[in-house]
């Protein structure tokens, strides 16, 4: 007769932790076995789920549009009736794909949408899902309207899902970096998550790898770190743990994880209330053209390029107001509309900069560009990958021409200043003929066109250079891309650092309290273990894992901050420590002595 989950709130209710009802909605084994007619099934005609044969062990998944939603919705109902006092819902692997099981596939007719289409498919999976959405938030407040209810699935909580919001309490970022998310995803999902108003947590977890990992422990320096990472970005914290059949806590875990909260205890006061004070914003694709297929590709690589080159930035959709911002950068994905061109003409009008790239120069309904930028367009290259030759003031260690990857946009600047000089390739490589291991060297002469156009406010690149340093991360890309933005950007900047390109920094200000905080964070990731398949079929393949073990202190790092206010003093949090600073050129600027994963600079006004 003993009810664990009983004994788990009453438990946790004695020493003052919430216990939100975990329940998995997307998946159901048990169920998938009892009523196989409420499978999901792909356009292919396989079952969706971790794996399709019915030898092979993983979850199956269930279609929200069967008669499997009005089952979940009364186990969600019995839960909330058992457990009045627990502390709201938590629901897992929420998903929807292009469903045709015999009831998506009649009522995708029924209502008007072709089966053979995908874009008919697609929408008509969000219709389901916002149906799933609607009746499980329903059904968790059957008791208790006031329940927080929070529905798992990290792609809902991206730019363009605003009409998902309304069955949300809050938000929480699941983020496993050695699960194979990495440590530069958390980063770019929570700059769009904290300019929406929501309180919003991090969750990562204490495995070596991932989810299901009994007896998988990451170093304790791995967890002081992730936290960190996730104060940084103005996030709560969330670990993640699964329980051992026999009910028992794990000391290893318990101690592991008690170590990292015990230090964000510590620094709870810097964190409280905090908004994001980066004048800096990526315009997500995702965000104002809301394609069914998403690929946020660019955006990644231009998460990347500004995590490394340490400037703060928020994420936008079309619902964001443009105000608090300098900078704003378009992806190369984002071929604005008018009416983001409209907003986009005003503020440059105000003052503001811009960045784009690629496509991104164009108009959404023709191949027309979209700014007054002194260049003339041709077209998108035929021959590539071509080669970049950049301009002498804005080059380092490379002078000759270096390969990128993917077309470019062909244009003949006009004025302003010319970022480089663009080489064909003598022939696309193909099986006529083709030349070493790659692909084809460049022509001795330039091609006629440049790689792009700096003016005194917009940057333009010609190649789609976000995608690119996402899928090959060049230094010598990031080297040049760095250079040319901060010749347009780099008194509007709030602060520049001299941390190494591992380094990590944030912006975060406490209005009330009347001040700002930067959170400066570095460690060093090491790439460990190798993609292999070496055990039997009911064993995971390992795959390589960012680990973090060593924390490496920094010695004598340079900050300089241009802000809005007066800076009084700078102290160290939590320690406390008042440290001196120098004012030049309406720059303050201070020197940390010692950096060892994560430190608070308080700036106060």
């Amino acid at each position: 007769d003993f009810n664990l989950l009983r004994a788990q709130i009453d438990a946790c209710h004695e020493i003052g932790v919430n216990v939100p009802i975990y329940l998995t909605a997307g998946i159901n084994n048990r169920i998938a076995e009892l009523e196989p007619g409420w499978r999901e099934i792909s356009p292919e005609g396989q079952w969706s789920g971790w794996v399709q044969s019915p030898l092979k062990a993983g979850f199956k998944s269930l279609c929200f549009n069967s008669p499997y939603l009005d089952y979940f919705c009364r186990l969600v109902e019995e839960a909330a009736r058992l457990f009045p006092d627990a502390d709201g819902m938590f629901f897992d692997i929420i998903s929807q794909g292009q469903c045709c099981c015999p009831a998506c596939m009649r009522d995708m007719i029924a209502e008007g949408y072709d089966p053979d289409c995908e874009e008919d498919r697609l929408r008509f999976s969000r219709r389901t899902l916002k149906k799933y959405l609607k009746k499980a938030t329903e059904a968790a407040h059957c008791v208790n309207p006031d329940w927080p209810v929070f529905h798992n699935n990290g792609s809902l909580l991206t730019p363009g899902n605003r009409d998902l919001l309304p069955y949300f309490s809050h938000l929480e970022l699941e983020s496993l970096p050695t699960g194979g998310w990495g440590y530069d995803h958390f980063p770019l999902l929570a700059a769009f998550c904290r300019t929406l108003d929501f309180d919003f947590l991090g969750m990562t977890g204490k495995f070596h790898t991932t989810w299901g990992e009994f007896g998988g422990f990451k170093h304790p320096n791995a967890l002081r770190y992730e936290c960190s990472a996730m104060l940084a970005q103005g996030a709560r914290c969330s670990i993640g743990d699964q329980l051992h059949p026999n009910g028992m806590l794990d000391e290893s875990t318990c101690r592991l994880i008690g170590e990292a909260y015990a230090e964000v205890e510590r620094k709870e006061p810097w964190c409280r209330g905090a908004s994001s004070a980066a004048n800096v914003a990526i315009l997500s694709d995702g965000g104002f053209l809301k394609p069914l297929h998403r690929d946020e590709t660019g955006e990644i690589g231009l998460s990347r390029l500004l995590l490394e080159g340490h400037i703060p930035f928020d994420r936008l959709d079309d619902d964001n107001d443009f105000t608090p911002y300098k900078v704003l950068i378009l992806p190369e994905t984002l071929r604005p509309d008018a009416e983001l061109r409209n907003r986009l003409e005003q503020f440059l009008k105000r003052g503001g900069k811009l960045i784009l790239a690629g496509e991104a120069l164009l108009k959404q309904e023709c191949n027309e560009p979209a700014f007054d930028l002194p260049l003339r367009f041709d077209g998108q290259t035929e021959l590539f990958p071509n080669f970049m030759q950049i301009a002498p003031e804005f080059s380092g260690s490379v002078t000759t021409p270096f390969v990128m990857y993917y077309p470019s946009q062909k244009i003949k600047v006009t004025g302003g200043k010319p970022l480089g000089l663009i080489y064909d390739p003598y022939f696309n490589r193909n099986h006529r003929h083709f030349c070493s291991h790659q692909h084809t060297p460049f022509q001795p002469e330039p091609s006629g066109y440049e790689a792009g156009v700096l003016t005194e406010n917009i940057l333009y690149f010609a190649h789609p250079v976000f995608r690119l340093y996402a899928n090959y991360g060049a230094v010598v890309l990031k080297d040049f891309l760095l250079k040319t933005i901060h010749a347009l950007i780099d008194t509007d900047l709030p602060l520049q650092t001299s941390l190494p390109s591992q380094g990590r920094i944030s912006l975060m200000e406490q209005k009330e309290e009347n001040r700002y905080v930067a959170h400066a964070l570095y460690a060093n990731t090491i790439l460990r273990g190798m993609a292999s398949h070496l055990y039997p079929d009911h064993i995971r393949d390992s795959n390589p894992i960012q680990v973090i073990d060593e924390l490496n202190p920094l010695y004598r790092v340079k900050f300089s901050f241009r802000l809005p206010r007066k800076i009084q003093r700078v102290t160290l949090e939590p320690q406390g420590t008042e440290i001196p600073f120098t004012e030049r050129d309406g720059a303050v600027e201070l020197v940390l002595d010692q950096l060892v994963c994560h430190q608070m600079i308080v700036l106060h006004y």
